[in-house]
């Protein structure tokens, strides 16, 4: 069962949280964050992407890039920009996009629940990308930014949830730059937060990384490595535990991720279509955008045109949890088959645009020439990602985009 733990938040003042929170690091490059930070002197970004006060042009993942961080992080705490609470507590996190709002419980997760098996995962990892969050969490001697964990919902905590939100005034509100609307309540009852934890240990068998795979591993390094470097290690540290924001799996929402191929592969647009027509059952939708409508529908972008393409059944297997998956159709079958790309991690024919941008993204990228073609896919469902973490497996790359992201500096939480 997951162990879940209150604690001591690291957070700002109500008068700047709208400009200290930020968006996720790795959303951005270091041009991007420049932008949104400025004009922001309170703005995470500082101490999340520190690059953007050192020279232009500086190596992201330098000594130097860490040591600022840190002068940063501890430069926020003396100024008053954070501020540790005096006692441990749960946090709700909601998060408002349109009209659909999900609401997270930000709370401790164990670096036991990681190596165990009770977080459970579904993407791989990248050792240079775990190797610099272990260092800004080292460096920072916090988990600066949350990770987005789902769990099988359970109506006793949803019930916690609702009553809490209706009854008290939230501590945060606000609507940040994109429009997505972030609001946090302090969890301050100690009745409740004992009953929240008895009910992670015995209604929550599993955790699941949503978003955040590198931060989890990174997090569970060092609290492992702190662990073998203490030799009066007694199991209670806080560097045992770890920042997560934890969503019932029946109020998320996965968005589609689709492709783009550079080339056609030297083949012309008759050629491509007739080789679709051997796995797909094509209907050219003209010149408004199509959107897939059902698992194993996809669109295409090519020429001017949309089209529907209906995976045929041996393309698939419903009853298995990877060849069930759209990705792996559109793998196998188109850029594998037709346009020669079979290294989705590495090979610069194929990209990847997460569907918050919208299909007219996909459209513009082929109409300004920079691409040939594009595919976009009906997205994953939280079944399907629990069902893939459930049995083992690993998901292609790109497969899953959460969206509102996790806005970093609402909650922080310390190491020691």
């Amino acid at each position: 069962m997951a162990i879940v733990k209150p604690f001591k938040g690291l957070r700002p003042p109500k008068e700047f949280v709208a400009e200290l929170a930020c968006l996720p690091y790795d959303v951005m490059n270091s041009q991007e964050a420049a932008q949104m930070a400025q004009g922001k002197p309170k703005s995470l970004l500082h101490v999340t992407r520190a690059e953007i006060d050192l020279p232009a042009g500086i190596d992201e993942h330098s000594d130097y890039v860490y040591q600022k961080s840190k002068e940063n992080f501890r430069a926020f705490i003396q100024k008053g920009w954070l501020v540790q609470d005096s006692e441990p507590y749960y946090y709700i996190y909601a998060q408002r996009m349109g009209n659909h709002i999900q609401y997270g419980i930000v709370a401790c997760a164990h670096i036991d629940d990681y190596f165990n098996g009770i977080i459970r995962k579904h993407e791989l990892t990248r050792p240079d990308k775990e190797l610099d969050r272990t260092h800004i969490i080292n460096i920072t001697n916090a988990n600066v930014e949350p990770v987005f964990f789902a769990y099988k919902a359970v109506a006793e905590i949803d019930q916690i949830v609702d009553n809490w939100t209706k009854q008290h005034s939230p501590d945060y509100d606000f609507v940040a730059e994109d429009g997505f609307g972030h609001t946090l309540w302090t969890i301050t009852d100690k009745n409740l937060i004992k009953k929240l934890g008895e009910l992670f240990a015995t209604k929550v068998p599993y955790t699941y990384v949503a978003d955040g795979h590198h931060r989890t591993a990174a997090a569970a390094i060092v609290g492992k490595q702190r662990r073998e470097q203490n030799p009066n290690h007694t199991g209670n540290e806080e560097y045992n535990y770890f920042m997560a924001v934890h969503f019932p799996d029946n109020q998320l929402k996965i968005i589609d991720y689709n492709r783009l191929v550079k080339d056609l592969n030297g083949l012309s647009k008759e050629q491509v279509i007739d080789k679709l027509k051997k796995h797909f059952d094509i209907e050219n939708k003209g010149k408004e955008i199509y959107s897939p409508n059902k698992l194993h529908n996809f669109s295409m972008y090519l020429d001017n045109d949309w089209y529907s393409l209906t995976a045929k059944s041996h393309t698939y297997n419903d009853n298995d949890p990877l060849e069930c998956l759209d990705v792996n159709v559109i793998s196998k079958y188109v850029l594998d088959e037709i346009f020669g790309i079979k290294d989705l991690r590495r090979d610069k024919r194929v990209d990847f645009v997460g569907g918050i941008r919208g299909l007219g993204e996909l459209k513009k990228r082929v109409d300004t020439a920079d691409w040939a073609a594009a595919f976009a896919l009906y997205p994953v469902s939280m079944e399907q990602l629990i069902r893939i973490a459930d049995t083992g497996n690993i998901m292609p790359p790109k497969t899953t985009w959460f969206e509102p992201k996790l806005r970093s500096g609402l909650v922080i939480h310390l190491l020691d």
